[in-house]
């Protein structure tokens, strides 16, 4: 039985991974580590583990020690700032890994960065200014028209720190409210219409892909940019343009891609997708819909990653009946659980840090 160690594990997104395994043909012993203590007592893992946030100094030994502990054998993030962390370490890890190249990683979690790599390729993208001061801003205003999309070069979650404007001191007080000078951009803005394709590249060779498009954000009304990253409904997509825009945005970046690439493109006037950003090494939140679907793309994802046949798939670019639609709210029914419970996960933490200090005195 396969051994998998989750992170993030009591959030959506992973457990959208960790029911695609348990629907899977295969059995697999589930080790799920979070960071929120009461997240991680909704996690529907075999084992559970608390540990440090990513941006911890301990983050990496306590998930090395957690490894140890388990006998894990392959490790999967949802959280970016965890895919990130685990990328540039993968090597110290001493467990299997499915990602792309770590300078892919950095590139794709920028979209300053991404920005660059599909404008040097000639994509059709929204122009986009980077914010460093007032001026900057000013300008964008004066040369990407008069409503703008302002949101943050990094952000860990769709629509974290983004807002449509068309008011200049609307938009600094929004930047002054983020500290976001020289960490965020301004951008054409272009539509709410937009679509998700998401994908599995072995080696530099596509294996899988489905499109999917977005028709509204749940709890739209309390984001003011009206993005809140949690999709109310998603209804299953098959189309060419989309298709190949995708795989350009991705080849722009990595030429040989490995793993996981789930491209966001927003429509134009013209009705034309543009790439806005690359979800990296990681899949988009609500992909349970697809597994339910009949499509269950992280069990593709773990078999290629430990260099297995995966399962037959009757065609490689969207393989799922069109117009399947997805609609969903707040994703968890009530954990039932007690103050003891989580007491117990704090002190395992407390000593598996003490044990660590004790290591590194």
């Amino acid at each position: 039985m396969k051994k998998v160690l989750v992170t993030g594990a009591g959030g959506t997104p992973s457990k959208n991974f960790i029911q695609s395994l348990r629907e899977s043909p295969e059995s697999f012993h589930l080790i799920g580590v979070d960071a929120d203590k009461y997240c991680l007592c909704r996690a529907e893992t075999d084992e559970k583990f608390l540990v440090p946030y990513a941006n911890d100094n301990l983050y990496l030994d306590v998930l090395i020690d957690v490894v140890r502990e388990t006998k894990a054998e392959f490790i999967h993030a949802q959280p970016d700032a965890e895919v990130f962390v685990l990328s540039k370490n993968r090597n110290k890890l001493g467990v299997l890994s499915f990602l792309p190249t770590h300078r892919t990683v950095e590139i794709c979690q920028s979209k300053l960065e991404s920005y660059k790599m599909w404008k040097k390729a000639g994509l059709k993208i929204p122009k986009t200014i980077k914010i460093n001061n007032e001026e900057d801003l000013k300008k964008a205003f004066m040369e990407l028209g008069k409503i703008l999309w302002i949101r943050a070069i990094f952000s860990p979650g769709a629509g974290r720190g983004s807002l449509k404007v068309d008011k200049y001191h609307i938009a600094k007080g929004w930047i002054d409210f983020y500290n976001g000078w020289r960490n965020f951009t301004a951008s054409e803005y272009l539509s709410p219409q937009t679509v998700t394709w998401m994908s599995i590249w072995k080696d530099g060779e596509l294996v899988v892909a489905q499109g999917r498009k977005r028709l509204y954000w749940e709890l739209a009304s309390r984001a003011p940019s009206g993005v809140t990253g949690i999709t109310g409904a998603g209804v299953t997509v098959s189309n060419p343009i989309v298709d190949k825009i995708a795989q350009d945005a991705i080849f722009a970046i990595d030429k040989n891609p490995n793993g996981i690439f789930s491209v966001d493109m927003t429509y134009d006037a013209n009705a034309v997708p543009n790439p806005t950003e690359i979800n990296v090494g990681r899949f988009f939140t609500t992909h349970y819909f697809f597994t339910k679907a009949g499509l269950n793309m992280p069990y593709i994802y773990i078999k290629l990653a430990y260099g297995e046949k995966p399962p037959k798939i009757k065609k490689r670019i969207n393989p799922l009946p069109l117009g399947l639609c997805w609609i969903r709210g707040v994703d968890y029914i009530p954990t039932l659980t007690t103050v003891e419970q989580i007491s117990k996960y704090e002190r395992e933490y407390k000593t598996r840090i003490s044990k660590i200090k004790g290591y590194t005195c």
